[in-house]
């Protein structure tokens, strides 16, 4: 009889224990705060689009060196890879051959000033006798020609001296250009003829150098255009090295090429950067950020804050003025930097949520707290 009793007290005790544990585990359900989700403040900015082109670096100036005579390289007077100045002498060619045609010339000068000379004291003679009337119309005018050719071999003999004297001057093979010089392609003892095909060496100047990239004709009329892009000349050009570190200079776009290939369709684009530690060389590959549109009202929203739907659309979640959770669907221009350049979807003010995503879905109530820049710095969640 006991036990019977104790059964249903026992039966009746455990059903009410459970029945307490489970209003106070709703209770406790109920009392959970909403969630917490980082959020952005939204703001609307006037946004330069740009383009990464692939580009080459060429210096500013190029000279090559070339003999403009004949003759023996005695000796090379600078250091390869060294900054030469205009006017430093690089080479010197053996001038035995230049100094004999100088006196040659000289001699002759000489020669044709002295057949001048007795050329004119002929003319005075007859002019005399003319004045006397004892002398012919006819020795009067032979005198006045051969004084006159007399004259005009003075002249051919001075430019024979001139032409004899350049061709020695340029024995001396001089920089015409100031500049870095690379390596010498001839040494002493070579052989080197005026107008040979071969360049004895190349000066470049390089503290300032062009990055020549190809940008779209359609992309540069719209730049052109102006309008709602705005006016992108005074726009500074940054530069990415080929190891993918930025460049610390900005470049200006200096020139374009008035022509289109009608392969690509494309324009060649000229941007000079000042190149003070020489760390830009001719030939280096190298990706231009170049400016193809100003836009205006738009809004930089975080990578990780935008997501695809089915379809592919971009869109995102924010936080109203009610504090639950809302999907807006996005229109995207371009990727910049670590953002999305967004034109359409968003107001200013809204908060788009960049964090706890995964514990959150549309139209839940949730707690948004603004991220700061530590926390952006941090990696996404």
């Amino acid at each position: 009889m006991a036990r019977s009793v104790r059964t249903p007290v026992t039966a009746i005790m455990l059903a009410v224990a459970i029945s307490l544990g489970g209003a106070a585990t709703a209770q406790q359900a109920g009392q959970m705060p909403p969630p917490q989700v980082t959020v952005v403040t939204m703001q609307p900015q006037t946004i330069t689009l740009s383009a990464t082109l692939p580009g080459r670096v060429r210096a500013s100036a190029e000279a090559e060196v070339r003999p403009q005579v004949n003759g023996i390289i005695t000796e090379r007077l600078f250091r390869e890879g060294s900054m030469v100045a205009e006017g430093d002498v690089l080479y010197r060619i053996d001038p035995t051959t230049y100094e004999a045609a100088v006196a040659q010339a000289q001699a002759s000068v000489s020669s044709a000033e002295a057949q001048l000379r007795a050329a004119e004291r002929e003319f005075n003679r007859v002019n005399e006798l003319r004045e006397r009337g004892v002398a012919t119309q006819q020795a009067t005018d032979a005198a006045v020609s051969a004084r006159d050719t007399a004259l005009a071999q003075v002249d051919v003999a001075n430019a024979a001296l001139r032409t004899a004297q350049i061709q020695l001057e340029h024995s001396e093979v001089k920089a015409r250009l100031s500049g870095r010089i690379g390596l010498s392609e001839v040494s002493p003892g070579s052989l080197v003829t005026a107008g040979q095909s071969v360049a004895m060496a190349t000066i470049r100047k390089l503290d300032t150098v062009h990055v020549d990239v190809t940008q779209s004709a359609a992309e540069l009329l719209q730049r052109r255009r102006g309008g709602s892009n705005g006016n992108l000349d005074d726009v500074e050009v940054s530069l990415t090295l080929a190891d993918g570190s930025a460049y610390e200079q900005t470049g200006l776009l200096t020139a374009a090429e008035p022509h289109v290939d009608e392969l690509t369709g494309v324009v060649v684009l000229r941007i000079e950067f000042p190149n003070p530690d020489m760390l830009l060389l001719p030939g280096m590959y190298v990706q231009v950020d170049m400016p193809t549109a100003m836009i205006e009202n738009a809004y930089l929203v975080p990578q990780e804050a935008v997501t695809r739907d089915r379809r592919g659309n971009p869109q995102t979640m924010i936080v109203n003025a009610e504090g639950a959770v809302e999907v807006r669907a996005l229109t995207v221009a371009q990727d910049s930097g670590a953002n999305w350049v967004v034109t359409d979807g968003l107001t200013a003010g809204d908060r788009v949520i960049v964090a706890g995503l995964q514990r959150i879905a549309p139209g839940a109530t949730v707690q948004p707290q603004e991220r700061t820049e530590t926390a952006a710095a941090a990696p996404a969640e």
